[in-house]
């Protein structure tokens, strides 16, 4: 990894960037990392190749860093699981009191329950 791109060129942009299109998530829905990175163009003369490499960790650190208003637990990985961490627990069952199931392998159906963006 580039030490260059451990981090956006303006963090708090960023990740007020992703707080707004969080904010925007449904009840009853949820969206990964990767999409939401998708959703938010890269930085002012970052390739964009280089972005796709480093957006949905980005997201990641910008949701760690969220404020309360934020619904953080609406955000998971790309497999429809919760990821491993402090509060994961509390992300799942957050969703479930959302309306929203896991199978028996711990696993969002994303066919179901995928919030696609701001323009679906």
């Amino acid at each position: 990894m580039s030490p260059r791109f451990t981090s956006p060129p303006d963090p708090m942009a960023f990740n007020q960037r992703v707080w707004d299109v969080v904010r925007q998530i449904p009840v009853g829905k949820v969206t990964t990392y990767g999409r939401i990175a998708e959703m938010i163009p890269p930085p002012g003369g970052m390739d964009p190749k280089d972005y796709s490499a480093f957006g949905a960790r980005w997201v990641g650190g910008a949701m760690a860093a969220c404020p309360p208003d934020v619904p953080w637990q609406r955000v998971i990985n790309a497999q429809g699981k919760i990821s491993l961490r402090r509060g994961a627990e509390q992300q799942r069952k957050l969703l479930e009191a959302e309306g929203i199931q896991f199978d028996e392998r711990d696993r969002v159906d994303l066919k179901v329950y995928l919030w696609e963006g701001l323009d679906n």
